[in-house]
């Protein structure tokens, strides 16, 4: 069973021309800043405290432990909504069961480069997923050209019509080896794997194939615009609905970024997209079977992710030979997809390594 070919992220086709230039990314940790958004406010009662973290070369399960630690809790107790990359400064939520003996001395994290900046009684704990967003603070250094010909032009457009939204290198491990382990995993040779682990597996396989949909339908010109047979995502939600045909009031919501067309997260059961759209989705899945048929296997649900990726915020600036952005992206994109509609970037990562006791 031999692995399938698919398209790296670097290769996927971009929806507004080459990059305008070339810059270093992550050179520090301050470089690249993320806060995120919850979307509401802490309940100020109850069983649990939620923690507002900022943290700097850490990623989020390491911190959890930290602060499992201070709190004298089990990790399994501690919630986070989202998974944040070591390589980075940001502010992010957590949550911990309410202690009952007064405030653990969260200063004793700070030599771990943890600083816990706010706490609030809650009545929940924090769950996966529960944000509406990120906002973004990136720079990008040593740009070359330094001027950037055409930014203020692509920005605009960025702003008006968004991007594509391709899952970002972050998805598939290091050289994409998630996929590999996610093949060896439907093939049955991957042996005992923890959920936990078959899980990012699993994500990588689907996400893969979705890219490789949005892919030719951006090499067509059509990711920002609905087809007959389309499943149309309303803004903001989850929810869609089948335009099996196309109206002026269907094409203008669209274009006023309402509803977006959507891909597929392949699962088990039938894809609901029509007529070229259906074929479009099937071909790309019949390069695919294995994996196809293993998600399916596995117990993933049909789901549908949008294409379209609107960009809220987004502003530039050109400082010291380089480039700072700012933005917000709903929850579950990638900062890089914007990154690459607008300049190459190496990624560094060049952060002093933090402690890392058990």
């Amino acid at each position: 069973m031999s692995l399938p070919t698919w398209t790296q992220v670097q290769a996927l086709p971009r929806a507004y021309g080459a990059p305008l230039g070339h810059g270093r990314l992550r050179a520090r940790p301050e470089d690249f800043l993320v806060e995120e958004q919850l979307g509401f406010d802490p309940d100020g009662e109850g069983d649990h405290l939620l923690l507002r973290v900022r943290k700097t070369g850490a990623n989020t399960e390491w911190a959890a432990r930290r602060l499992a630690r201070i709190a004298g809790v089990p990790v399994s107790t501690v919630g986070y909504a989202g998974l944040k990359d070591r390589h980075a400064v940001t502010l992010q939520w957590f949550s911990i069961p309410r202690p009952r003996e007064g405030m653990p001395d969260w200063s004793i994290l700070l030599e771990e480069h943890i600083e816990v900046l706010d706490a609030h009684p809650h009545r929940r704990k924090l769950k996966r997923g529960a944000l509406v967003g990120n906002h973004f603070g990136i720079l990008v250094r040593d740009l070359e050209p330094e001027t950037v010909p055409g930014l203020d032009e692509r920005l605009a457009r960025i702003r008006a019509h968004g991007i594509p939204n391709y899952f970002g290198e972050q998805r598939f491990g290091h050289d994409h080896s998630n996929l590999a382990r996610a093949h060896a995993l439907f093939a049955g040779t991957a042996g005992r794997v923890p959920r936990h682990q078959s899980g990012l597996w699993l994500s990588a396989a689907r996400s893969q194939i979705f890219n490789e949909v949005l892919a030719e339908r951006v090499e067509r010109g059509d990711w920002d615009s609905p087809l007959e047979g389309d499943c149309l995502q309303l803004a903001g939600s989850n929810s869609y609905f089948l335009a099996e045909t196309l109206d002026a009031s269907t094409r203008a919501r669209c274009e006023g970024m309402d509803v977006h067309p959507t891909g597929p997260l392949w699962g088990k059961g039938e894809l609901p997209a029509r007529g070229s759209v259906r074929q479009l989705e099937d071909g790309v899945g019949m390069r695919f079977p294995t994996w196809c048929e293993g998600l399916a296997a596995f117990g993933l649900a049909q789901e549908r992710r949008s294409l379209r990726l609107p960009v809220a915020d987004l502003a530039a600036q050109r400082v010291d030979g380089g480039l700072r952005l700012t933005f917000s992206l709903p929850a579950g994109a990638y900062a890089t997809t914007l990154l690459r509609e607008l300049v190459d970037v190496t990624e560094t990562a060049a952060i002093a390594a933090t402690p890392r006791s058990p």
